[in-house]
């Protein structure tokens, strides 16, 4: 065998923060042979995909739009992946949270209260919550495996949006369309950047992570969900209640995708639509992992894979590619982060020469 693995000793530091940039490298070389092969030129495509849509104060600005429920969502994935609780269903929670947080403008359309949006993102975080309470409870009561329950109640909860939006929320002046009624200023995030999209959702977003990263490394929660992930018999010897933790990760992470959600729609969608989310919830898995669960990495890889979003549109508009070209840039970026992670634990040893000296090693 030209090369194997060794185990390390100890967990490599090293690689654990420099694997990421690794896996974006290995993406880029392999993006660009994809390129090649679909007949573009590779550093032409390269350079349209990721450089061109922040070429410009409107384009930086939309890859902030699309980084802002990306962390937020990630960051609160990151609260239960560091206690080995798998949330896979962030996607279904913030299309409950967005459903939830849309009942104010939509049952009372005229009103111009200065309480309704507040009171619309409140909705939403408990909207979110109350969704990312089914897998809690079943996991606590019956052991159930949160991974699957999650993972099914998105398809639930895209179902009970498509009801509505088909059905009794349904806008009578909107020529048959299933989208519910736009929804009034009084119910719609301002902008905070004049002449582009940017509206205070990316504030909050940003205040979601930093509040995040407090509860994290300064309080007594944060401190038990850390341990209950690292050492769960300790923990249960420490007396720090496991099923409690499921319940403060699930219910943390099930608000952030509510919030999120409902942001969403009263934010860049402005109504309730059939599909008010391009995929965020599953997307933010990788994005908590590319930032290493980490407050402050979730917020530059948002910011990475909002641009596979905004640069899959770009490349759709300027060089005819389907927009799926997005999903392959994630998807090899995924995979590339999970081979590399291999270092994390072993390092390469290359074959040993015939004389019996080692020809290499990392």
């Amino acid at each position: 065998m030209p090369i194997r693995l060794v185990a390390r000793q100890t967990h490599s530091r090293l690689m654990t923060w420099l694997t990421p940039i690794m896996a974006l490298a290995l993406s880029l070389i392999a993006g660009s042979v994809i390129f090649s092969l679909l007949g573009y030129p590779p550093l032409t495509s390269l350079y349209t995909f990721f450089l061109a849509p922040i070429s410009d104060l409107y384009g930086v600005s939309e890859l902030m739009i699309k980084a802002a429920p990306l962390a937020m969502i990630a960051v609160g994935l990151a609260m239960g992946f560091r206690a080995n609780v798998w949330n896979i269903g962030a996607e279904g929670q913030l299309t409950i949270g967005a459903v939830v947080g849309s009942v104010l403008p939509i049952y009372f359309p005229e009103s111009d209260n200065a309480l309704i949006l507040p009171a619309m993102l409140v909705l939403g975080i408990l909207g979110g919550m109350a969704w990312a309470s089914i897998p809690a409870f079943l996991k606590t009561r019956m052991n159930t495996n949160e991974i699957l329950t999650s993972l099914l109640l998105v398809y639930v909860a895209v179902l009970v949006l498509s009801t509505l939006v088909h059905g009794p929320w349904r806008d009578p002046g909107g020529y048959n369309f299933p989208e519910s009624v736009v929804f009034q200023d009084a119910a719609s995030i301002p902008g905070i950047l004049s002449g582009t999209r940017l509206h205070g959702g990316a504030i909050i977003a940003l205040l979601a992570v930093l509040t995040v990263w407090v509860l994290f490394s300064r309080t007594v929660a944060g401190f038990q969900v850390r341990v209950a992930g690292l050492a769960p018999n300790a923990a249960r010897y420490t007396g720090i209640h496991y099923n409690r933790i499921v319940w403060y990760v699930l219910l943390g992470a099930g608000g952030l995708a509510g919030l999120a959600g409902i942001i969403e729609v009263a934010g860049p969608i402005g109504q309730l639509q059939p599909i008010i989310s391009p995929g965020y919830g599953f997307s933010a898995i990788i994005v908590a992992f590319l930032g290493r669960l980490h407050p402050v990495g979730i917020i530059f890889a948002s910011l990475v894979l909002a641009l596979s979003y905004l640069g899959g549109e770009f490349v759709q508009i300027k060089m005819g590619l389907p927009l799926g070209i997005a999903g392959v840039f994630q998807g090899m970026l995924l995979f590339f982060l999970l081979a590399s992670d291999v270092l994390i634990n072993y390092r390469v040893e290359w074959r040993k020469s015939r004389t019996g000296s080692l020809v290499g090693s990392d």
